[in-house]
């Protein structure tokens, strides 16, 4: 309430009475203190944002300042605030204060627009912070026009500024020099950037605008299209993060290994609006790998080829033992000692030197292996005979290791390839001998299965054969059974003094499931090892044949006798071709020793065989074909290669080249003679 009165007096002065009245100014009181409220409010909240305000009359000395703008130019402890002048000259960094007083008097030039500038403030402690002054004129006092403004520090948003800038360029100069590209696409997965390097790393000049996902595409390997980001556009809108490597064709049709990353970048809500991912060239790292494993592929390679060398030189060196010692026997006891031992030699000669080839041909089976193709001639045998084979060749190894040889029952026949078995036998017989004890014994026996164990045999529904072969030997592990096939593995052998290279086995297990069995091992150690072979005993529905068989149709063979003509540089190879075909009656051979001279020699005597061996001394077999099929006296010939290169390549590249086909050595005289008598039928009804 408001309360007035005053005193009432009568003529003479005195004191009669009081008069007053009472006013309720409860609204009035209530505006005043909002209006109050009102005008600290702007302090505190510029004290709590840390703004300094201040204000001027143009042409006089009245200035004002709030609390914060003593505090943000360290003007702390009060006084008269500073004019603007004053101000300038004292708080205001000297690089930058002439631009300040240049720039307050265009603001006052301009009078209606709003004035702003960024400036560098000086502390007392020689401390500079970064200032952002914003200003307005007011005249809506016609006599006085009043400045007021603001000033903000805005230094912390400078360093951030600075080290965003300094990041970036450092980033910027990082991806150049490691040759780093960097792209961005939108949220529609159309590109939206592309920096220079991500041109430079696909061979090309940069342009304004990326390149679209079409033409990303074309640039691609076709074998790694699918693995790029561009082949999967459903992740332009995935949050996943992605990494793959592709190769670029560049403008000279070359391609360059490139690896990509990216992330998508999500707003708050998680929806994803753009992603930005980084390219960079891998190519001499992948080269460098690949390198590294064609060396470490080599190294095993030599390593295998080294250990298998030393191997095939110990089992080379078992028959040529056996065929030199006979023959220097014979050479010895000539004319001298009983002639019925001197007659047994040579089929000791004989057997040994078949076993010589049979590990010859071990070679090519292991390349035979390697490209997933096996050679063989199954027919029926029995078991008792490819045992007798082989057990006199492993008699002299068994005498050696104090090792005894039994042989249990061994009837029944098998559907096998003879020189394929007696190779597995020879194997497993072998092994059983070296890993076995002094005084220990071996056991080979046969006995017929009732129910078939293998697929094969199955199919067929053909009663099966088990031969065993079991010693009373060291044994073995679990863990050595496990990596009993691999190739070169001995298993922790190699330091115990048994020679071998660890193919033998190997060579066995696909030598047997090729003909259609199967091969177990079982072991205990300290007791000894027992291996099965189960083979059939009917032929198995497509037996694989053995090397390349002539499919063209047998010539017209002349009626009473034939020419053949031989060109062979080897005069041992030549006598023993002429003696073989000069068995046969109405035959007749003559040889050449060199390749020009053979192709005289057809030209002139126009034979009806032509035996020719591939390696010759001026050219090779398929140049003396080539001449021969280009001339009309010889050109519809028939030319057989015979040749001491085995390998299959060999044989198909002969054939294809147009010999009619193809014979190798060491020549095996049945087949031989057979072939020649299904050529020429007159003489083999005379033979």
């Amino acid at each position: 309430m408001l309360v007035r009165r005053v005193i009432e007096r009568d003529a003479a002065g005195e004191v009669i009475a009081f008069v007053g009245v009472t006013l309720d100014v409860t609204a009035r009181v209530e505006q005043s203190r909002r209006v109050e409220q009102l005008a600290h409010r702007p302090e505190a909240a510029a004290n709590a944002a840390r703004i300094g305000i201040w204000s001027s009359v143009i042409g006089s000395r009245q200035t004002e300042w709030n609390a914060q703008m003593y505090a943000l130019f360290d003007r702390a402890g009060g006084g008269e605030p500073p004019t603007l002048g004053h101000w300038i000259r004292q708080c205001v960094h000297p690089d930058d204060a002439m631009r300040m007083t240049h720039a307050i008097y265009a603001f006052l030039r301009r009078e209606s627009e709003a004035f702003e500038i960024e400036i560098c403030a000086r502390k007392r402690d020689g401390r500079v912070r970064w200032m952002v002054l914003r200003a307005n004129l007011d005249r809506s006092n016609p006599e006085t026009a009043r400045v007021f403004s603001i000033a903000m520090d805005v230094t912390e948003r400078h360093e951030a500024v600075d080290a965003l800038h300094t990041a970036s360029e450092r980033a910027a100069l990082i991806a150049r020099h490691a040759g780093i590209g960097t792209w961005e696409t939108d949220d529609h997965g159309r590109p939206a950037l592309w920096d220079a390097q991500m041109w430079q790393l696909r061979g090309l000049a940069p342009r304004p605008v990326a390149l679209n996902r079409e033409e990303r595409l074309a640039l691609a390997h076709p074998d790694d299209r699918a693995l790029v980001l561009d082949a999967n556009p459903e992740l332009d809108h995935s949050s996943r993060a992605t990494a793959c490597e592709f190769r670029v064709r560049w403008p000279d049709g070359s391609y360059r290994w490139l690896a990509s990353r990216s992330a998508a970048l999500q707003d708050i809500d998680g929806t994803m609006h753009r992603r930005v991912g980084v390219n960079w060239d891998i190519t001499e790292t992948r080269n460098a790998e690949l390198a590294r494993q064609q060396a470490l592929l080599t190294e095993r390679e030599s390593q295998a080829k080294s250990q298998f060398l030393a191997r095939m030189s110990h089992e080379l060196r078992t028959p040529l033992n056996a065929i030199l010692g006979f023959t220097q026997l014979l050479q010895f006891d000539f004319g001298h000692g009983d002639a019925q031992a001197q007659l047994a030699k040579p089929g000791h000669i004989r057997t040994a030197g078949e076993h010589l080839l049979t590990l010859i041909d071990g070679t090519l089976d292991l390349s035979s292996l390697q490209s997933g193709t096996l050679r063989l001639d199954p027919r029926v045998m029995q078991i008792a005979v490819a045992v007798a084979q082989a057990l006199p060749l492993v008699h002299g190894l068994a005498a050696t290791h104090g090792v005894s040889l039994h042989s249990g029952a061994l009837a029944g026949s098998v559907h096998a390839d003879p020189t394929r078995l007696r190779q597995v036998l020879l194997n497993l017989l072998t092994n059983a001998i070296k890993y076995n004890r002094r005084g220990g014994q071996v056991v080979i026996e046969a006995a017929a299965s009732a129910s078939a164990t293998d697929a094969t045999s199955e199919r067929a529904g053909a009663e099966s054969m088990r031969l065993s072969v079991r010693d009373t030997g060291r044994g073995m592990r679990p863990d050595q059974l496990a990596h009993l096939f691999e190739p070169f593995n001995r298993l922790g052998m190699e330091s115990a003094g048994v020679e071998g290279s660890g193919i033998g086995l190997t060579i066995a297990r696909a030598v047997v499931e090729g003909m259609g069995g199967q091969i177990v091992v079982s072991s205990e150690p300290g007791v000894g090892t027992r291996v099965e072979v189960t083979l059939p005993v009917r032929p198995t529905p497509a037996p694989v044949p053995l090397g390349v068989a002539d499919t063209r149709p047998a010539a017209t063979a002349p009626t009473c006798s034939g020419q053949l003509l031989y060109i062979e540089d080897n005069s041992v190879n030549v006598l023993l071709v002429e003696e073989l075909v000069k068995s046969l009656s109405g035959l007749r051979i003559v040889s050449e020793a060199t390749d020009a001279g053979g192709v005289a020699r057809a030209r002139s005597m126009r034979p009806d065989l032509i035996l020719i061996d591939m390696q010759l001394p001026d050219f090779d077999g398929f140049e003396v074909l080539k001449r021969l099929r280009a001339l009309p006296e010889t050109a519809a010939i028939r030319c057989i290669a015979l040749s001491a290169n085995a390998m299959p390549d060999d044989i198909e590249r002969a054939l294809a080249a147009g010999f009619d086909d193809y014979w190798t050595k060491p020549i095996a005289f049945e087949p031989f003679i057979a072939a020649l008598e299904r050529l020429f039928p007159a003489s083999a009804a005379a033979h």
